[in-house]
């Protein structure tokens, strides 16, 4: 009796994953040509070669396409460290730095950050998808280190993350770079052990 076939591959998920990354890197090229507020689904459709109602079956809006490519760039190119050791909050502090500075995610952070400033919903989604959870990460992180003798924050966890990576944001926002050194300073004062 004869084999019977193998059933055949389907190409449709391999065809909508590379629809996705299309709208995804759309966005994010967009973004940095041209701004948050010229940013448009008809845009990134024609940018991404596919039906702007293809987009709208995957996403809502702009805004949860531009955190679901900061949510997949984020994992990639800036990870919060598993190792709870000094030199890996540290090694973190500073890809967090190149990350704001140079890195096309790291424009979609800042303009996510500007837009939430004035539309609840960006808020909300963004806190709920990508602060939070990056936060919890960066706590637990930050206790681990804390209980390995590894750092000895001088202030609560959460206010020491905020003393620590709120002047990288704010650099970036207004338009400066933040020097290594000046990254190296806010790590040595705020989580070293002190001797």
């Amino acid at each position: 009796m004869p084999a019977a076939n193998p059933p055949r591959a389907r190409s449709g998920n391999r065809r909508d994953e590379a629809a996705r990354l299309a709208v995804l890197h759309a966005a994010e090229d967009l973004l940095a040509e041209h701004g948050f507020a010229a940013l448009t689904v008809e845009a990134i459709a024609r940018r991404a070669g596919v039906a702007k109602q293809t987009i709208y079956r995957w996403w809502p809006s702009k805004v949860e396409i531009l955190l679901d490519s900061l949510i997949e760039d984020s994992a990639g190119c800036l990870p919060v460290p598993d190792a709870p050791t000094a030199d890996a909050i540290h090694g973190y502090l500073r890809a967090f730095a190149r990350f704001l500075n140079g890195n096309p995610a790291g424009q979609v952070l800042l303009a996510l950050l500007a837009q939430a400033q004035h539309d609840a919903a960006t808020a909300t989604s963004f806190h709920e998808r990508y602060l939070g959870p990056r936060r919890a990460q960066e706590r637990e992180l930050v206790a681990r280190a804390i209980e390995a003798g590894e750092i000895a924050p001088r202030l609560r966890i959460d206010a020491a993350l905020d003393a620590v990576l709120g002047p990288l944001v704010y650099g970036a926002l207004t338009g400066a770079v933040v020097s290594r050194d000046a990254v190296d300073t806010l790590f040595e004062e705020l989580l070293r052990p002190r001797v």
